[in-house]
């Protein structure tokens, strides 16, 4: 299967981290989106969307993140377990996704990126509101090893990529207990997440700088 990516994007490796999970190999085909690569003819006759990350599998093409993930479960997963077939267990997982997709990875984006593309200058309001979100993960973390239960989901996989990316910008969690504690299981027992965290930390350095956070 070929993948196209960018090591910095958040959504990007967590669909690494579901197809490490499942033993799956991907051919990764890096898009340098700083040079505009997104844009080449051969890659909007892919997706004309032209947003990484992009998985094509055969004579399937597909895009967003989370629907990659889902995907490579359902198609290649031996067993549901990272993405669960028992509705009440499914609905919470999905709650997290959107939860990482419409709330917590768009308030990051809201505060880091005008700065970090355009120039503009910090909002500070933007950092509340995110901290705020992270505080209502915490809260959802609470009472449990990873956010559906006692297994490693989809969720996690979504989650993780976003946080540890916001720490790595220099944001600090640490007054969030439940979040650190299920930061350490995830870095301890998710395969390939070496690979996320090289590419939060090239995301964060870059960021820093803009930002002007030491």
């Amino acid at each position: 299967m070929d993948f196209y990516s960018n090591p910095i994007s958040a959504p990007c490796r967590s669909c690494q981290l579901t197809a490490s999970a499942l033993g799956l190999e991907l051919n990764i085909n890096v898009l340098d989106l700083m040079n505009d690569e997104q844009h080449n003819p051969d890659f909007l006759a892919i997706n004309p969307q032209h947003t990484v990350p992009t998985l094509v599998d055969g004579d399937f093409h597909l895009w967003e993140s989370r629907a990659i993930s889902a995907y490579l479960v359902n198609q290649y997963g031996e067993d549901d377990c990272l993405y669960p077939k028992e509705p009440k267990t499914r609905a919470i997982v999905d709650r997290a996704l959107y939860f990482d997709m419409g709330t917590l990875y768009k308030r990051f984006g809201d505060y880091v990126y005008p700065s970090v593309c355009e120039g503009a200058a910090v909002n500070p309001d933007k950092l509340t509101a995110l901290v705020e979100a992270l505080g209502w993960l915490d809260g959802y973390l609470d009472g449990n090893d990873y956010i559906a239960g006692s297994d490693i989901t989809i969720a996690d996989h979504a989650l993780v990529a976003t946080v540890s990316t916001i720490v790595a910008t220099g944001i600090d969690v640490t007054g969030l207990p439940n979040v650190c504690e299920w930061l350490s299981r995830c870095k301890e027992n998710m395969p390939g997440y070496e690979v996320n965290e090289e590419g939060a930390k090239q995301f964060g350095d870059f960021a820093k700088e803009k930002l002007e956070i030491e």
